[in-house]
Protein backbone atom coordinates (compact mmCIF):
# COMPACT_ATOMS: atom_id res chain seq x y z
CA UNK A 1 0.00 0.00 0.00
CA UNK A 2 1.11 3.60 -1.02
CA UNK A 3 -0.62 6.32 0.00
CA UNK A 4 0.77 9.93 -1.87
CA UNK A 5 -0.86 13.37 -0.19
CA UNK A 6 -1.06 16.57 -2.48
CA UNK A 7 -2.50 19.79 -2.90
CA UNK A 8 -0.45 21.41 0.15
CA UNK A 9 0.58 25.35 -0.34
CA UNK A 10 0.09 28.46 0.99
CA UNK A 11 -3.11 30.75 2.10
CA UNK A 12 -4.12 33.37 3.50
CA UNK A 13 -6.43 33.47 6.48
CA UNK A 14 -10.05 32.54 5.61
CA UNK A 15 -8.73 31.34 2.61
CA UNK A 16 -9.33 27.52 1.29
CA UNK A 17 -7.59 24.41 0.11
CA UNK A 18 -7.98 20.75 -1.08
CA UNK A 19 -5.57 17.83 0.08
CA UNK A 20 -6.22 14.75 -2.47
CA UNK A 21 -4.46 11.71 -1.20
CA UNK A 22 -4.43 8.81 -3.57
CA UNK A 23 -3.77 5.20 -2.63
CA UNK A 24 -2.69 2.31 -4.08
CA UNK A 25 -3.79 -1.35 -3.48
CA UNK A 26 -7.00 -3.27 -3.83
CA UNK A 27 -8.37 -2.98 -0.61
CA UNK A 28 -8.85 0.82 -0.33
CA UNK A 29 -12.43 0.87 -0.04
CA UNK A 30 -12.39 -2.07 3.27
CA UNK A 31 -10.32 0.88 5.69
CA UNK A 32 -10.84 3.83 7.45
CA UNK A 33 -8.98 6.67 6.48
CA UNK A 34 -7.72 9.33 7.92
CA UNK A 35 -5.93 12.91 7.93
CA UNK A 36 -3.15 14.09 10.51
CA UNK A 37 -1.15 17.44 10.79
CA UNK A 38 1.97 17.85 12.40
CA UNK A 39 4.57 20.86 13.16
CA UNK A 40 7.72 21.14 14.56
CA UNK A 41 8.13 19.98 17.64
CA UNK A 42 4.38 18.78 18.39
CA UNK A 43 3.38 15.38 18.22
CA UNK A 44 1.20 14.60 14.88
CA UNK A 45 -2.66 15.23 15.81
CA UNK A 46 -5.24 13.97 14.68
CA UNK A 47 -7.38 16.14 11.93
CA UNK A 48 -10.73 14.25 10.37
CA UNK A 49 -11.68 10.26 9.40
CA UNK A 50 -13.85 8.83 7.28
CA UNK A 51 -15.12 5.63 7.20
CA UNK A 52 -14.75 2.69 4.57
CA UNK A 53 -17.88 3.47 3.04
CA UNK A 54 -18.04 7.12 4.07
CA UNK A 55 -21.12 6.37 5.88
CA UNK A 56 -19.10 8.05 9.04
CA UNK A 57 -17.00 11.06 9.50
CA UNK A 58 -15.15 12.54 12.73
CA UNK A 59 -13.64 15.20 12.87
CA UNK A 60 -11.01 17.23 15.61
CA UNK A 61 -12.94 20.16 17.57
CA UNK A 62 -10.07 22.25 16.39
CA UNK A 63 -11.67 21.78 12.84
CA UNK A 64 -15.15 20.64 12.98
CA UNK A 65 -17.27 22.91 10.81
CA UNK A 66 -14.53 24.55 8.65
CA UNK A 67 -13.02 21.04 6.83
CA UNK A 68 -14.48 17.98 5.13
CA UNK A 69 -13.58 14.66 4.70
CA UNK A 70 -14.87 12.86 1.54
CA UNK A 71 -13.69 9.21 -0.21
CA UNK A 72 -13.85 8.24 -3.61
CA UNK A 73 -13.81 4.18 -3.40
CA UNK A 74 -13.83 3.72 -7.13
CA UNK A 75 -10.47 5.85 -7.49
CA UNK A 76 -8.86 4.95 -4.53
CA UNK A 77 -9.06 8.66 -3.27
CA UNK A 78 -9.59 10.43 0.00
CA UNK A 79 -10.30 14.24 0.24
CA UNK A 80 -9.59 16.85 2.82
CA UNK A 81 -11.62 20.12 2.21
CA UNK A 82 -10.59 22.72 4.57
CA UNK A 83 -12.18 26.08 4.24
CA UNK A 84 -12.55 29.11 6.81
CA UNK A 85 -8.44 28.66 7.23
CA UNK A 86 -6.71 29.64 10.66
CA UNK A 87 -2.53 30.75 10.81
CA UNK A 88 -2.92 27.89 13.43
CA UNK A 89 -3.47 25.19 10.82
CA UNK A 90 -0.12 25.79 9.44
CA UNK A 91 1.09 21.93 9.28
CA UNK A 92 2.62 19.29 7.26
CA UNK A 93 -0.50 17.42 6.83
CA UNK A 94 -0.75 13.69 6.12
CA UNK A 95 -2.67 10.98 5.17
CA UNK A 96 -3.17 7.28 6.79
CA UNK A 97 -5.23 3.96 5.88
CA UNK A 98 -6.68 2.55 9.33
CA UNK A 99 -4.98 -0.32 10.69
CA UNK A 100 -8.32 -2.59 10.65
CA UNK A 101 -11.45 -2.58 8.82
CA UNK A 102 -13.87 -2.03 12.16
CA UNK A 103 -13.81 -0.97 15.44
CA UNK A 104 -11.03 1.51 14.86
CA UNK A 105 -10.45 4.76 17.57
CA UNK A 106 -9.95 6.87 14.98
CA UNK A 107 -8.14 9.54 16.34
CA UNK A 108 -5.27 7.52 17.68
CA UNK A 109 -2.08 7.36 15.86
CA UNK A 110 -1.67 4.18 16.45
CA UNK A 111 -4.75 2.94 14.08
CA UNK A 112 -2.80 3.89 11.56
CA UNK A 113 -0.48 1.40 9.37
CA UNK A 114 0.13 3.01 6.56
CA UNK A 115 0.73 6.76 5.95
CA UNK A 116 1.61 9.14 3.28
CA UNK A 117 4.67 11.21 2.86
CA UNK A 118 3.21 14.34 3.64
CA UNK A 119 2.29 18.17 2.29
CA UNK A 120 2.63 21.34 3.60
CA UNK A 121 0.03 24.11 4.25
CA UNK A 122 0.90 27.45 5.20
CA UNK A 123 -1.72 30.12 6.24
CA UNK A 124 -0.64 33.73 6.65
CA UNK A 125 -2.49 36.16 8.56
Amino acid sequence: VQLQASGGGSVQAGGSLRLSCAASGRTFSSYHMGWFRQTPGKEREFVAAISATSGSTYYADSVKGRFTISRDNAKSMVYLQMNSMKPEDTAVYYCARGRKTRGMVVNLREEYDYWGQGTLVTVSS
